[in-house]
């Protein structure tokens, strides 16, 4: 079998990348097929491409890494899936039980969960700035860390937010993420936004539950929150990877899935 030519190995590796960001998620049946090339020139390929951290292998195929630079805007975010968004809170909400301490920090996912909250004497701890106004059951304790107010975000960071932080033990949290990935973990756009959220992490003697749709999985970020296997439930909607499901539940991680919402 003739040896492909270099110009030709970076065409096909450049279109494996186009296929998986415009996909998500790809697996390497379906390039092999797409490509006409065996499934071992696929996986070489995809060993490449993942050590240029330009993509992210999983059992069957591989998900996109990109780069997540900068923080986007908050009220733009909060107008994407809503419906999906509104669905992956509600399950959110449901996994608060009563008498509950709960943390909740800040994003346009985690924004839509402080309505559904009806279970009664629940204490919520939050760096949101959407709980405002949402909370409807009056014998939930509503906590909100303030401190810098970051429009980009909706919520509030540093040192006065920690501090309210660091003095409470939660026995739940429940987070958004920028970006999350098997490899890279929970990665944040700033530093300030990691720092509170890892902060919650390690105050919560209980279970920690991620909330996400399918959009940020195999992204990566600047500043790292924590490694992946720090979480113990993620909800997310239904076009979630299998392969990343597979992983996850091989960490022990539990995955619950809404039905998306076209």
């Amino acid at each position: 079998m003739e040896k492909p030519s270099q110009s030709s190995q970076e065409k096909r590796q450049q279109r494996i990348i186009e296929l998986i960001k415009r996909d998500g998620h790809i697996r390497v049946s379906e390039l092999s097929e797409l490509l006409d090339v065996s499934e071992i020139t696929i996986r070489r390929d995809l060993i490449l491409l993942e050590k240029k951290n330009l993509v992210e292998r999983t059992f069957g195929g591989a998900i996109s890494t990109l780069r997540l630079n900068k923080e986007n805007d908050y009220y733009n975010r909060y107008q994407l899936g809503l419906e999906n968004k509104d669905s992956i809170a509600r399950l959110a909400a449901d996994l608060i039980e009563e008498s509950d301490t709960v943390f909740i920090n800040g994003g346009s996912t985690t924004s839509h969960i402080f309505r559904y909250i009806e279970q009664d004497n629940v204490r919520i701890v939050t760096t949101n700035a959407g709980c405002i106004g949402q909370i409807k059951n009056p014998t939930i304790k509503l906590v909100l860390a303030g401190g810098l107010y970051r429009i980009q975000s909706n919520s509030f960071v540093g040192g006065f937010s920690n501090d309210i932080i660091n003095q409470i033990n939660a026995n739940k949290t429940i987070l958004g993420v920028d970006a999350i990935s098997c490899r890279h973990g929970l990665t944040a756009p700033t530093h300030q936004a990691a720092e509170s959220t890892r902060l919650m992490m390690d105050r919560t003697i209980g279970e920690i539950i991620v909330v996400t749709d399918h959009r940020k999985i195999g992204l990566v970020s600047n500043f790292v929150t924590a490694p992946i296997n720090r979480i113990d439930t993620l909800i997310s909607d239904d076009k979630l990877d299998p392969e990343f499901i597979k992983e996850l539940e091989d960490l022990g991680i539990k995955v619950i899935l809404t039905e998306s919402v076209e």
